[in-house]
């Protein structure tokens, strides 16, 4: 059995292939899509400014640098010493807090869906006893072990034979997911995938609000089309995202917003108009809380970035 010394060494030599991969397939900083479906490589050689998306369910590992993750008012931050699994569409905000020429920000991305989560618990008995039946958020950050590491590595390496990747990577990706839903924080990702649990019924309300951003929320209605009350709504839609259904609306309103108004097809009252705000004051105010300047101000501020960059 190794010592702790020498489990430790096992790991940091994983993290440091994990990094040369990703810093071989990435020469560049940016999102770097593989042959590999459902993987990104991510490179960025210096810090960021926040940037305000809706994280899809994915697996992310962090090799080199580190990384804060805010939603709602919780904040998150890994490194090469952690990895982070969102296992629902949550509207957050990432910033790269650690990069540097020399020392880039490197990163890969596992999309991955409930149904693949639904299929490894069918299958493998050791993951069907749940006796919690809490609900859980639906982003956590948890410690890299060796097992995980090493699993992920095998896929990345993939890219080096392409001819190999239909046949196999389906495999080691079944592999990784298993070793998640396997660890401490596994509940929170297994729990989207429990038939008529109340993380299901959350996950279709987000649906529902996502598709549906710019029509007024009636809280009643979505109660009903799960069978919750108010209250119950209210109580897990916050345990799973931190925030209400109100505020998860109001934030896909405005990043809708933004990207109208960067695309530049319209103006500020008329992007308010089409996410849903009566009021184009109120929109203003809020878009300034989020992004921290009113709507024309932003948008010069992130053009100007954006050429820059280019």
């Amino acid at each position: 059995m190794l010592s702790k010394i020498e489990q430790d060494s096992a790991l940091i030599q994983q993290q440091q292939e994990l990094a040369r991969l990703i810093g071989r397939f990435t020469h560049e900083d940016g999102i770097h899509l593989t042959a590999i479906p459902s993987l990104a490589l991510i490179r960025a050689s210096r810090v960021s400014e926040p940037i305000h998306a809706v994280h899809e369910p994915a697996l992310c590992i962090v090799a080199q640098g580190s990384k804060l993750v805010i939603l709602g008012q919780e904040s998150y931050t890994y490194d090469s010493s952690q990895y982070l699994v969102a296992s629902i569409n949550l509207p957050i905000s990432g910033q790269v807090v650690q990069a540097t020429t020399e020392h880039p920000y490197l990163c890969l991305r596992l999309d991955f869906n409930s149904g693949q989560i639904f299929d490894l618990i069918q299958d493998s008995p050791s993951t069907q006893a749940m006796p919690d039946k809490s609900t859980r958020r639906g982003l956590f950050v948890s410690s890299t072990k060796p097992p995980l590491l090493e699993a992920v590595i095998r896929l990345v390496r993939l890219l080096d034979t392409p001819e190999d990747i239909p046949a196999l990577a389906p495999l080691m990706t079944r592999e990784i997911l298993y070793r998640l839903i396997q660890d401490e924080h596994g509940h929170s990702i297994r729990q989207f995938a429990i038939q008529n649990s109340h993380a299901q019924h959350i996950a279709q309300v987000i649906e529902l609000i996502q598709s549906e951003y710019a029509h007024p929320l009636r809280i009643e209605q979505l109660a009903s089309m799960i069978n919750m009350s108010t209250s119950s709504l209210h109580y897990h839609f916050k345990a799973i995202t931190a925030m209400s259904p109100l505020q998860y609306q109001k934030q896909i309103r405005l990043q809708e917003a933004r990207r109208i108004l960067l695309a530049g097809s319209t103006d500020a009252a008329d992007a308010a108009f089409q996410v849903g705000y009566e009021s184009p004051s109120q929109f203003s105010r809020e878009y300034t809380r989020m992004y921290g300047l009113p709507p024309k101000s932003d948008i010069k501020r992130l053009r100007h970035r954006l050429h820059i960059e280019c």
